[in-house]
């Protein structure tokens, strides 16, 4: 009896582990989609200093980042003159933490919903989706703010660097209906055209335009919040190297002699 109430209890866990694993597959891809890699590199301290900039100017009005202090920029290779200069518009103390410059409740009416805190963005949706969500917005007159994106459909968000990508709109059917189309990674996306080029966007005479510098642009972006999750991580993973080496170099030879010693009558 016993055994087959084992038996019972192990088919549970079983199925709830099948049923786990997709679904959390699907969370951890952000959903459905596939996105493009995009290369992080912590170690770029310009790259960081540069998104540090855009998110001060363009998301901190908006968005707050309640675990990260201005003056952690100091890591970054920035004076604190520096941040108190260029970086630093919704408080004077250098060690407040980044708060946006919108109350919650207003963000709340004006676009139905307060925007998130983005400390840990990074983290729960992963470098590749953030990327792909910055390079993602296009012109959709049926949303309240004008806006949408071809990763997060119909977000609250309208597209806060519009003037360095420039504007694409989606291209409608004869019923007023978004046209879709396959993207390169697979995904149903509506088919946009270009209105007009960013102030990082060149247009060549075939009409065909260059996003590498906007690219670049919401690389650096996403780059500061994948280091503004962790800002440690550089260190931790220095001192986890020096860990590893003095194992290596000290206690592993200790380790060797002290074997040698224990089992010397044995042998």
């Amino acid at each position: 009896m016993r055994a087959v109430r084992m038996k019972k209890t192990l088919k549970n866990w079983f199925a709830v582990l099948l049923f786990a694993v997709p679904m959390g597959a699907a969370f951890a891809a952000g959903g459905h989609a596939n996105y493009e890699k995009v290369h992080i590199d912590l170690g770029d301290q310009v790259s960081l200093q540069r998104g540090a900039q855009i998110f001060t100017n363009y998301c901190l009005s908006c968005h707050s980042a309640s675990g990260m202090r201005f003056n952690r920029l100091q890591d970054l290779g920035l004076t604190e003159d520096q941040i108190k200069k260029n970086l630093m518009f919704t408080t004077d103390k250098v060690g407040d933490v980044m708060q946006a410059a919108m109350a919650p409740e207003d963000a709340k009416k004006w676009f139905g919903v307060a925007p998130p805190d983005l400390t840990l963005i990074a983290r729960s949706r992963g470098a590749d989706y953030l990327y792909a969500y910055m390079r993602g917005f296009y012109k959709d007159p049926t949303r309240p703010t004008g806006w949408n994106n071809t990763v997060l459909p119909n977000a609250a968000m309208p597209h806060p660097l519009w003037e360095q990508q420039g504007i694409r709109a989606v291209e409608l059917d004869a019923k007023g209906r978004p046209v879709m189309e396959t993207d390169e990674h697979g995904n149903l996306v509506p088919k946009l055209y270009w209105e007009s080029t960013g102030l990082h966007s060149r247009r060549l005479p075939n009409g065909k335009v260059i996003e590498k510098e906007y690219d670049d642009y919401a690389r650096d972006l996403v780059n500061y919040l994948v280091y503004m999750g962790e800002p440690a991580q550089i260190q931790r993973k220095q001192v986890g190297y020096i860990v590893l080496m003095f194992l290596l170099a000290v206690m592993l030879p200790l380790a060797y002699f002290l074997k040698k010693e224990y089992w010397k009558d044995v042998h």
